[in-house]
């Protein structure tokens, strides 16, 4: 197919409007009469065009824990967060309904049907997802390669949510398996045919998220065909298919600033990609010109990444701020707010009465109870006898399946450090609520012990153990240093091996001076900051092929003969070769130096 490349004026909205489905077996929290389906900017607008934007992640983007994000946002600017549903698969969805009852629970009954767009449900039959109450705006998305399976999972989510998106970004292999997400890319026919059905036949917009293409002219010829389709906002994620696991990269906010440019403001942006903390959101919506930002991973290890700190000294019990004034939210506080929002919302039974989070200006009794949970977290190693455990009954719910993947995301500093902790937490069974508070009590002593020590070193405890880790991690980065030696006369190149299988390059970044920004204590909850490409490369957590091997020394090879005219051996430009590989040779993934983070 080709794509027109007609600007922004030529993507207005066809004149027909969506047929809604006729069939009432379920009914649908939504007006008496459906409203004209708004379109483009002024559908943003009607959902209170929020900035911050919660990823749609595969089994990670539950109701519970976009509750737990949603409620750091301030009471009186609810719609500030736009949050997407977990991935859906359009076949299974449509297909399976007991597929479609563990993944989508708008109602307390089974979707048995497509619930009728204009007939309201009681209060009392709304349960989690999409419930106007507690849970909007929300988006869902979907996974799909066939435009009638995409309309048909559709039309059972559309009453309960604001729009429906359409994944165009998994870079995973089951995505190349399937024919779905960023491996359709290639078939831009196809992707119109997806967005355009829904734009004509379902009650409410649709969306699409992309990632983007090989240079900046195509990435806007594809985006262009999604919104000619009928998309009414775009979701771009800087960075190609290619770039996932340990060859992700650097996002690349200029193709997205690009877009915004060549797109014009009419046109609704969402930026996604190098978000690790609060202030890359400001800077990320200033650089680009999106109109909001959207985060994945991030918001995985720090809920409250859209969140602005409490005035000092209105910091209560729940957000921590150290001597030098900087600070963040307690492991323990919002593992606690987890807890409850499930207790409350999933399982609709009141949350254990529980003692006031520690603070150090707190009277000093220690009573039996606690002296027992500080003598247990203090054990190394498993408990001596196997504790009876209740609850262990096998559970489909999302919100509980997905609680231990989160915990390890929200609680990694602290249980590389309290081993016990995490020894706990690889225990505990989905369903089993005990066990989850059983290692909630185990956190609270562990941040107690933090803080406690904290105050009476007067901060010197945690300034000593920071500053051991980073040189600790520089040393290792300087032993991880090697040369690769190019032959300009073409009889091959010299590269060190380290025995493991690992590619050795020179390390002429590091994520250290990242870490150093973005490292809190222990006990706070904080990014987590991968290592960039070449450390992957250095250490050997990243390989090549022979195939990709070869090509990357002729790359460097072909780059020194062009750079040294009288043929002295380039090796000082080695670095720039290995980054112009990635710039056009078939067969070689080297990505950008970069942090990864949603």
């Amino acid at each position: 197919m080709t794509i027109s490349n007609d600007g922004p004026a030529s993507m207005a909205a066809p004149s027909s409007e969506p047929q809604p489905s006729t069939t009432t077996s379920n009914s649908a929290p939504s007006a008496s009469s459906a409203p004209k389906k708004l379109h483009g900017r002024a559908f943003y607008e009607s959902i209170g065009s929020p900035k911050f934007v919660l990823a749609p992640m595969v089994d990670q983007s539950e109701f519970a824990w976009r509750m737990l994000t949603r409620s750091f946002m301030p009471p009186s600017s609810p719609k500030d967060l736009l949050a997407y549903t977990p991935m859906l698969h359009a076949r299974m969805f449509t297909e399976t309904p007991k597929f479609r009852d563990a993944h989508f629970q708008p109602l307390r009954t089974s979707l048995t049907s497509h619930p009728s767009p204009t007939s309201l449900a009681p209060p009392t039959d709304l349960y989690l997802d999409g419930n106007p109450s507690t849970d909007r705006p929300l988006f869902a998305q979907f996974c799909a390669n066939n435009p009638d399976e995409l309309l048909n999972a559709a039309k059972y989510v559309a009453p309960f949510v604001d729009a429906v998106d359409l994944n165009l970004g998994c870079p995973q292999g089951i995505a190349r398996k399937g024919k779905y997400g960023a491996f359709l890319q290639e078939d831009q026919e196809l992707i119109f045919s997806l967005i355009n059905k829904l734009h004509l036949e379902l009650s409410i917009p649709v969306t699409a998220k992309i990632r983007i293409l090989d240079t900046k002219e195509k990435t806007l010829e594809y985006a262009r065909n999604v919104l000619r389709a009928g998309a009414s906002i775009l979701t771009v994620h800087g960075r190609t298919r290619e770039m996932k696991g340990h060859k992700t990269g650097l996002a690349d906010w200029s193709v997205l600033r690009y877009l915004r440019e060549q797109l014009g403001r009419e046109v609704v942006i969402f930026a996604n990609g190098n978000i690790l903390r609060k202030e890359d959101i400001s800077r990320c919506l200033e650089v680009t010109g999106a109109d909001g930002v959207m985060s994945a991973e991030g918001n995985l290890y720090d809920p409250a990444i859209f969140a602005e700190p409490p005035e000092v000294g209105q910091d209560g019990r729940e957000y921590w701020r150290g001597s030098d004034g900087k600070g963040g939210w307690r492991m323990d506080a919002v593992f606690r707010r987890y807890m409850d929002i499930l207790y409350k919302h999933v399982l609709e039974t009141p949350a254990p009465v529980r003692k006031p989070l520690y603070l150090p200006s707190d009277p000093e009794i220690l009573e039996k109870e606690e002296r027992a949970v500080v003598m247990e977290e203090e054990e190394e190693g498993p408990p001596k006898k196997k504790r009876k455990r209740g609850g262990n009954e096998k559970t489909s719910n999302p919100n509980l399946l997905a609680m231990q993947p989160h915990l390890f995301h929200l609680l990694r500093p602290l249980v590389s450090k309290h081993h016990n902790v995490r020894d706990a937490l690889a225990r505990c069974r989905a369903g089993d609520i005990q066990a989850f508070e059983n290692v909630l009590q185990l956190v609270e002593a562990a941040v107690k012990g933090g803080l406690r020590e904290y105050e009476e070193t007067e901060g010197r405890s945690w300034e000593e153990e920071c500053g051991r880790d980073e040189r600790l991690k520089a040393a290792k980065e300087k032993e991880d240093q090697a040369t690769v030696k190019v032959d300009v006369n073409g009889k091959g190149v010299n590269r060190k091996g380290d025995g493991k299988g690992g590619e050795k390059v020179e390390m002429d970044e590091s994520s250290i001076e990242t870490v150093r920004a973005c490292k809190r204590p222990w006990w706070i909850v904080q990014p987590y900051v991968r290592p960039l490409p070449k450390e992957a490369l250095a250490k050997g957590s990243l390989t090549l092929s022979k195939k990709e091997r070869a090509a990357l020394e002729a790359a460097a090879i072909t780059t020194a003969k062009e750079e040294t005219k009288d043929e002295k051996v380039g090796s000082s430009r080695h670095v720039e070769a290995l980054e112009k590989v990635n710039e056009g040779k078939e067969g070689v993934e080297v990505p950008k130096e970069a942090l990864v983070c949603g």
